[in-house]
């Protein structure tokens, strides 16, 4: 007897969540992605309240960015939020590569990090998004060429870092020393 197997099987690791969101290019909808954001880090994270927030934040500056830049009107953007339970939660939004800005991920990689450099300076009230939200509070940031066309920008932050951030250590302690 032949067994079938199932395309659309969910990763059999019951600690990983993984939502995938298709959106049309229209600013409109970005309120909802913003309460589902905060409410999927809220309910089933334990995510600092202030990271969660500033999570927010990053998903709506990459959104954001994708419609306005690296997807047509009337085409569509897709977010894939995954949560590892204690581990991490992240984010990938994908454009269409169809926007105003042609740019490739190589491009991309190349301006976030001339902008990152210390002593850069930003001379037009816009364009600090990347560098200064996404960049500064996430711990990984991926930037891909989608074969298809577009750019996938991908964004992780550890939830063992925030929790220790929260509680103002810089540096996890590899001993305690009681006196």
């Amino acid at each position: 007897m032949e067994e079938k197997t199932n395309k659309n099987k969910v990763d059999a690791n019951p600690d990983l969540t993984k939502i995938t969101i298709t959106l049309p290019t229209n600013a409109y909808f970005m309120s909802g992605i913003r309460d589902f954001t905060l409410n999927m880090i809220k309910n089933t994270t334990n995510f600092p309240e202030k990271w969660a927030f500033r999570f927010q934040s990053v998903v709506d500056e990459l959104c954001n960015n994708a419609i306005e830049y690296g997807s047509a009107p009337g085409s569509e953007i897709r977010i894939t939020f995954a949560h590892k339970k204690n581990d991490y939660i992240e984010i990938d939004v994908e454009d269409t590569g169809t926007g105003k800005n042609k740019i490739n991920a190589t491009q991309l990689k190349k301006l976030f990090a001339e902008r990152k450099t210390p002593g850069y300076e930003f001379t037009g009230i816009r364009g600090r998004g990347l560098v200064k939200i996404v960049g500064e509070w996430t711990d990984e940031l991926k930037f891909e060429d989608r074969p298809e066309g577009g750019i996938k920008i991908t964004a992780k932050k550890f939830l063992k870092d925030a929790r220790v951030n929260e509680a103002g250590i810089s540096e996890v302690p590899s001993q305690l020393v009681i006196n």
